[in-house]
């Protein structure tokens, strides 16, 4: 099972999330390092978890504001061997293509998450993987649901012949709850989309849940609560 480390930036800072209600968010506290700078807290993750893969959650973005392109190329420049999994509320290809631009050269490492809560169309999700980019994966698509509920007005839930490669399996209620990881909805997934990596998002408590997640078909996690609280050993979290 890989771990692939999360940071939610909000303000240039990096704060903790709970159960998605973004408003609340405060700065992180950790017990991997000190403040919440994005660098030296992607630093400590990346270190922890022994992974050139981070995910980036741009909340200024998801909330409606401006992305913020400046933190991210910051981040990118500072981790050189970074591959930067970029969730900013991307409508379509073309917004996302539109934020790599102001990033400049260093997007070229920034993976895209196309996220159902944003996505804008369903003609939106076939034109973002229809036809990757030099032969490269175009992004990556999230699957959001809350209590139960698909946060989805495109659809993309229910047209799996449209999702690409790798699928995030996203329940945002339990994201910083330390309530287990949703194995049913990632099963479901699973049976749709039998051949994606599915990449399993909220509820890791300890790395048992880490074991169960892969044995229900997880072929990575993201996680950040429970490295901050050291609930996961350092570079024991892949296997």
């Amino acid at each position: 099972m890989l771990l692939i480390p999360v940071i939610d930036l909000m303000r240039g800072q990096v704060v903790r999330a709970v159960r998605g209600d973004r408003q609340s968010y405060r700065p992180i506290v950790s017990k991997l390092c000190a403040g919440s700078d994005p660098i030296e807290m992607a630093r400590a993750l990346c270190r922890h978890c022994a992974s050139s893969r981070l995910y980036v959650a741009d909340l200024d973005a998801l909330t409606g504001g401006v992305a913020q392109a400046a933190v991210v190329r910051d981040l990118l420049q500072a981790l050189p061997a970074l591959e930067l999994w970029l969730d900013a509320g991307f409508a379509d290809a073309a917004a996302a293509h539109a934020l790599r631009e102001r990033i400049g050269a260093p997007a070229a490492r920034v993976m895209p998450v196309l996220a159902s809560e944003s996505l804008r169309s369903l003609s939106a999700l076939r034109e973002a993987f229809a036809v990757p980019r030099s032969g490269a994966s175009s992004g990556v698509l999230s699957l959001d649901r809350r209590d139960g509920q698909r946060l989805d007005p495109a659809g993309c839930w229910d047209n799996p012949e449209l999702w690409p490669g790798r699928v995030i399996v996203m329940t945002l209620e339990r994201v910083g709850a330390d309530a287990g990881p949703d194995l049913d909805t990632l099963r479901e997934v699973h049976a749709r989309a039998p051949a994606a990596q599915l990449v399993g998002a909220g509820g890791i408590r300890h790395a048992d849940d880490l074991v169960r997640a892969r044995d229900a078909g997880a072929h990575a996690w993201l996680v950040a609560s429970a490295l901050h609280d050291g609930r996961l050993a350092a570079a024991g979290g892949a296997s």
